[in-house]
């Protein structure tokens, strides 16, 4: 307990102290969950536009050192370079890196082989809601993440998170599967339910390598901030706040893609009812007749 340490975080105008783990404890987290989502990635690149070594460089390799063979890792891509805005102080504003190939490659791509190629699972790029003045035509994304996908390294890891419903559309999903890019189902404030977001994709899986992410992040509806101050200090469901339909979408999503011969990687956060760890046990109670096992990430970072 004496190499815990103690944060106090910001959440919507009010403090938290949150508890953190030292990195090697990564070696106790894997004798449970099959696959880890590293997050710390989003917010910064892993070398900065010079090619040096950023903080997140070390950050990645510390995490290395106590990794073994068969864990598996999904990497978020830095924000930086999929956002279309970003916040800068006071406003969001736009970003002149958004979609740089170049940079992807150098900043974040190249690098991560360098330090957890063994265990590179996916690469995950979130893009970030857009509001209905501030959004571009679904054809104009789409022309745009062609481009990018056909310009960065080819690669069967890679899957975007959507967060705009009016993206989950054909333009787009023609873009996954021309480049096997996985489309994560997130169960997510602003979006509609995981099943409806893989029924507007015609039911396809998309991912090369025959992968799919579900992410839980938070109840339908509910902010990040609301959704972070009811369940701290995560050490317990919160009654009301676990959406029993996320439940069930999860399970049945899962199954489907098990008979199609699809891995899904299921990735949960303390904000999705209380209690990561929890919340994955209520999933896999659902799997015990599943005879393909299924890999889980308890995500207690809540960032």
């Amino acid at each position: 307990m004496g190499r815990i340490k103690r944060r106090t975080k910001r959440v919507g105008g009010k403090s938290f102290m949150e508890e953190v783990l030292p990195v090697d404890s990564v070696q106790e987290y894997f004798e449970h969950f099959g696959v880890l989502e590293l997050d710390f990635t989003f917010y910064a690149p892993i070398k900065d536009n010079q090619g040096k070594p950023a903080r997140n460089y070390h950050n990645l390799r510390s995490y290395s050192q106590y990794l073994k063979e068969g864990d598996k890792l999904i990497l978020k891509v830095p924000q930086a370079f999929f956002a279309k805005k970003l916040w800068q102080g006071k406003v969001f504003a736009t970003n002149p890196a958004y979609l740089d190939a170049d940079a992807f490659k150098r900043q974040f791509y190249e690098p991560a082989l360098e330090l957890v190629e063994p265990w590179l699972h996916g690469m995950l790029f979130e893009q970030e809601y857009l509001r209905k003045q501030d959004r571009p035509a679904p054809s104009q994304v789409a022309r745009e993440l062609d481009q990018f996908f056909g310009s960065i390294p080819q690669d069967s890891r890679y899957h975007v998170e959507l967060r705009t419903e009016s993206f989950l559309c054909p333009e787009l999903f023609h873009v996954f599967e021309d480049h096997g890019v996985g489309q994560v189902l997130s169960h997510w404030t602003w979006l509609p339910s995981l099943r409806r977001q893989f029924n507007l994709s015609g039911k396809r899986f998309f991912n090369a390598s025959g992968d799919l992410i579900i992410r839980l992040m938070t109840p339908r509806g509910m902010r990040y901030e609301d959704a972070y101050g009811k369940a701290h200090p995560f050490d317990k469901l919160i009654d009301g706040m676990l959406q029993g339909s996320m439940v069930r979408d999860t399970v049945d999503l899962a199954r489907e893609a098990i008979d199609h011969g699809i891995r899904p990687n299921i990735i949960i956060n303390n904000r999705a009812g209380g209690n990561a760890p929890l919340i994955a046990q209520k999933v896999a109670r659902s799997f015990m007749q599943c005879p393909t096992p299924i890999s889980f990430h308890a995500d207690t970072s809540n960032t």
